[in-house]
């Protein structure tokens, strides 16, 4: 059989693929842009009779119609493996939960450990003449999802980028059950944040002058790593290679200004490497069928032992808060779930193994609440239920707009000292007080 033949066979509508899905079932929604549009508008159709059903998902980009009947929780929980704001607000409405994990070691969660996914649908673009379907900027761990998958629905958007990579970018029509033709919407756009603030300019400035010539790079999502993304498009570096989690805006800025070769790269030399894509039109084109891109999945990405092997490996990752230990928390403010741990510790351990290379942790100094009170990043402790991000032995370099500290061999009170010289003036002495009652305060400096 031809795979147009093939294709033809397996096609149908969303309203009777999603027929499939019965109460109690696993469904996998995909990861980010691939999360269904049509096949989730059918299940939510049919949402009032099915009970009990458990999703997985992650950085949902848009509300999904399962979410917009009446008491959903009655009728499924929405497990996520990194969470959105949009999936932030299910918390509160009691469906949807957080699923711990190293994102590096997500493919094996779904091949080893979890239990096999009853029903999987998510977006792809369209089949290539060898009976391929492109996974588009999400290769990250849907191959490994799929493998164990009783039933297999993927609903091809024409707008889908083809994202080139080299193995596990794409499943074949032969494991696919049934082919949904969408309205092919445009990809959810993600986009940057506002204008680049005093503190974020600081901030980049400072870890800008540490990136030399040849490095290779990793840029978490956050105002910071644009910015700092942004100042490299701008500056004289050369030769740079990107080697990252997540593929965003920045990254084609800093290559059109030409500072993106790969040359210099132990691996995957002239190629920019990422588990996933997510940002704005241009991105999404500029990745479409562009050779110099590779998208792989994230076992290989984010492994610290691949990222060690790159020399000069320069991570740049956002932080909530950090106490005076080095203990930084990365994705939750107390209980209160922010995101997820994703790949920041597996980068925070492989630049620092890698030969030259460094760990960036940057955070401002400050935030306001809600009610105006400003208050300090830098904490004696963490708040009580924040989660450790990464753990204390294992930080490196840590940014403030007050400077940056590198934290690698020092002992508690150097530790101490060096994080209160970057923490806002205002709350200095009382850190002070707080070190000096947790007996990790020397005051060599003074």
């Amino acid at each position: 059989m031809s795979y147009a033949n093939e294709y033809q066979k397996k096609l149908t509508t969303a309203q009777e693929a999603v027929k499939v899905v019965k109460s109690g079932d696993v469904i996998d929604y995909g990861w980010t842009v691939n999360t269904p549009v049509a096949l989730d508008q059918a299940l939510a159709a049919r949402m009032d009779e099915l009970e009990n059903l458990y999703f997985r998902g992650g950085i949902i980009m848009w509300p999904l119609a399962i979410t917009q009947i009446e008491n959903p929780a009655d009728h499924f929980t929405w497990n996520s493996w990194h969470m959105s704001g949009i999936e932030r607000k299910w918390i509160n409405e009691g469906f949807s939960f957080y699923n711990p994990i190293r994102y590096s070691e997500l493919p094996s969660y779904y091949r080893d450990t979890i239990a096999g996914t009853d029903v999987a649908m998510f977006q792809v673009a369209p089949m290539d003449e060898h009976g391929y379907f492109n996974f588009g900027p999400s290769a990250s761990h849907l191959a490994a999802m799929i493998e164990k998958c009783k039933c297999v629905i993927v609903e091809v958007n024409e707008n889908m980028p083809r994202c080139l990579g080299g193995f596990e970018e794409g499943v074949h029509i032969s494991k696919v059950d049934m082919i949904v033709e969408g309205d092919n919407p445009p990809i959810a756009e993600m986009g940057a944040g506002g204008a680049p603030t005093d503190v974020d300019k600081a901030v980049a400035k400072l870890i800008v002058e540490e990136i030399p010539n040849g490095a290779c790079l990793q840029l978490g999502i956050g105002g910071m790593p644009n910015t700092v993304g942004s100042m490299i498009a701008e500056s004289d570096l050369k030769d740079l290679g990107v080697h990252t989690e997540m593929y965003v805006d920045a990254f084609v800025d800093i290559t059109k200004a030409g500072k993106i070769t790969g040359a210099k790269k132990n691996l995957d030399r002239y190629r920019q490497t990422y588990a996933f894509a997510a940002g704005t039109k241009k991105l999404y084109d500029f990745l479409n069928d562009n050779p110099e891109c590779m998208s792989a999945p994230v076992n290989y990405t984010n492994d610290f032992r691949t990222v060690a092997a790159l020399d000069n490996f320069i991570s740049i990752n956002n932080a909530v808060d950090i106490d005076l230990f080095g203990q930084v928390n990365a994705e939750s403010a107390g209980l209160k779930q922010i995101s997820g741990a994703g790949g920041q510790l597996d980068f925070v351990l492989g630049a620092y193994a890698s030969k030259g290379g460094k760990s960036f942790i940057c955070l401002s100094s400050t935030f306001k609440t809600k009610s105006g009170e400003v208050k300090s990043r830098i904490l004696p402790t963490l708040n009580q239920g924040s989660i450790v991000t990464d753990t204390r032995a294992n930080v490196h370099y840590i940014v403030t707009e007050y400077g940056k500290v590198n934290l690698k061999g020092k002992s508690t009170w150097e530790r101490a000292e060096a994080l209160i010289s970057i923490a806002h003036p205002d709350f200095r002495d009382q850190l002070i007080k707080d070190a000096e009652k947790a007996h990790i305060w020397r005051r060599s400096n003074k």
